[in-house]
């Protein structure tokens, strides 16, 4: 077992917690450093980010192996990453496992909706016996016990996605996902009195995305992240082109040095100037 996949294990055995957004190892350690216990990288968020492209099945589980470990190297907290299908068949699943515990990722969740999905395609959702065995492969390719499986489903996920809207349906899939060896259920868009439902009678921990709800053990805050740096990252290139030039607080970011150990890696810095009899030197002003 790692440290983080241990963390997570003992989160998931404890008070109800947000895993929230993250999309870079920086962002990573911006979660980590405001105080949250668990970081979630969300397939959305993260291929609009690195890639420029939406989350409809294009993104591959490579691609996302190579974020998530970025981030997971950076972080002494456990990252749970998107994994969505892990993709196309049970050897794509067992070898992207296998990827995400050897990038030192904590946990995956990997979902039912059939590819291409979040797409002008009305798929449906993968059957339950075929979700099942897809859950099992995955299960059997994990090496440490505590690497936490997810499992999505998409039956609440009406517009846009796979679902029916079916609570029956819903509940069956929850049971049938925790019988095949799922650690948490992830009923996607499932309202309030649906998550208790469905944490009432889905013997395993109940995930959702956002906050905390009644009968939720862990919430994926995912999406703000990727957001708020694309939007601020458009105004101020508008302004520039507009203005030809950009004022002070276009730079402004108190924490840097904090977050990226600016300390740590001068005082290597300064330890082999010191070692070497060069020349040392004050920092002045932080770099842009």
């Amino acid at each position: 077992m790692s440290d983080q996949t241990k963390a997570l294990r003992g989160l998931l055995a404890g008070e109800p917690f947000i895993a929230a957004d993250c999309v870079s190892a920086l962002s990573a350690r911006i979660v980590e450093h405001v105080g949250f216990k668990a970081a979630y990288m969300g397939g959305h968020a993260t291929s609009m980010m690195h890639y420029a492209i939406p989350d409809n099945g294009s993104y591959t589980p490579t691609e996302m192996i190579e974020q998530a470990g970025r981030c997971a190297r950076a972080v002494s907290i456990p990252v749970i990453a998107d994994a969505d299908s892990l993709g196309e068949s049970v050897t794509d699943i067992h070898r992207s496992i296998r990827g995400y515990e050897d990038a030192g990722v904590a946990g995956i969740h990997m979902e039912d909706e059939a590819l291409p999905k979040h797409s002008t395609y009305a798929g449906p959702l993968m059957s339950i016996s075929d979700m099942q065995a897809r859950i099992d492969a995955a299960v059997n390719a994990r090496r440490d016990d505590d690497f936490v499986i997810i499992v999505r489903s998409d039956e609440f996920y009406v517009d846009g996605g796979g679902g029916s809207g079916s609570l029956e349906e819903a509940l069956a899939r929850g049971k049938a996902y925790a019988e095949a060896g799922a650690d948490v259920y992830l009923p996607t868009f499932a309202g309030p009195e649906e998550l208790l439902t469905v944490a009432a009678e889905v013997p395993v921990a109940i995930g959702c995305y956002g906050g905390l709800q009644p009968g939720v053990q862990v919430a994926l805050a995912t999406g703000f992240g990727a957001a708020s740096a694309a939007r601020e990252h458009h105004k101020w290139a508008t302004h520039l082109l507009q203005h030809g030039e950009l004022p002070p607080e276009a730079f402004e970011f108190p924490e840097k040095d904090a977050i990226i150990r600016q300390a740590e890696h001068d005082a290597v810095v300064s330890r082999w100037v010191e070692r070497t009899g060069r020349r040392g030197r004050a920092l002045g002003a932080p770099s842009q």
